[in-house]
């Protein structure tokens, strides 16, 4: 039996969907989650976004069928890693607004409406935090709630930013932001890719850098739900040390 995940309650209801400012294309990676996409896709009013593009690594637990049959746009990515999937799949996002969301049951999809609003305010990204008071966690454990915090105030520190989370994968942001802040450099990965024998996504170093641009971010609370089915793909060890890596080059070379 596939698991469902009740709706969270929202302070507001949603009522109808007002008319968008911005256009908006929601990418959604995916790797052998088809228990999350079953339960949580079907959440996503379509009505919400502009086009949806389910960025598949390649699943083999019929994710990628599943997301056809339900007349998704699918990617599959020809080379390993987030980053070469988020850059494989830009040519082919039409929005002015990239929002990023993980089907995994981490993201709840009735915070969509809030992000794109927050976004026609004229906010250059707009994060749904884990960590916002009343928002909260429960797919964290120690290593990661500590790791979570470690980099978001390195990145507060180091590069004036004031979040509370500058981790999450899921928040939207002005797709010209992939080319301002050099996102799409290869020369950016290399050498921490290198140090750590990993493949790193470019969260962090967005959250980086748009505090280092003084860019116009904001945040809303947003609980991240545990998991539903597949498994987590984190390296933790890897991750971390190539991420506090970029951190801390970025605060001497890039300017």
């Amino acid at each position: 039996m596939t698991p469902t995940l009740d709706a969270p309650e929202i302070a507001e209801p949603l009522g109808p969907v007002a008319a968008r400012k911005c256009t908006v294309t929601l990418v959604v990676p995916t790797l052998n989650e088809i228990v999350g996409m079953r339960a949580i896709m079907p959440r996503v009013r379509r009505e919400w976004v502009d086009q949806i593009i389910v960025l598949d690594g390649g699943s083999t637990d019929g994710t990628v069928e599943w997301a056809r049959d339900n007349d998704y746009e699918v990617h599959l990515q020809s080379e390993p890693g987030i980053r070469h999937a988020y850059m494989e799949v830009l040519p082919k996002v039409r929005g002015d607004v990239i929002l990023t969301f993980s089907p995994d049951g981490n993201s709840i999809p009735e915070l969509l409406p809030r992000l794109v609003a927050k976004m026609d305010e004229g906010y250059d990204m707009v994060i749904a935090s884990r960590y916002k008071p009343p928002a909260k966690s429960t797919d964290d454990d120690w290593v990661t709630a500590f790791g979570n915090w470690l980099f978001t105030r390195t990145v507060n520190l180091l590069h004036g930013g004031s979040y509370t989370d500058a981790m999450v994968i899921y928040r939207a942001y002005r797709t010209s932001l992939v080319r301002e802040l050099e996102l799409d450099q290869d020369r950016w990965y290399r050498t921490p890719e290198w140090l750590f024998r990993t493949r790193v996504s470019w969260e962090p170093m967005l959250s980086a850098r748009a505090a280092r641009r003084r860019l116009k971010v904001a945040e809303i609370a947003g609980d991240e739900p545990p998991r539903l089915g597949g498994e987590r793909k984190l390296r933790v060890l890897q991750w971390g040390a190539a991420y506090y890596f970029q951190f801390l080059r970025d605060f001497f070379l890039w300017r």
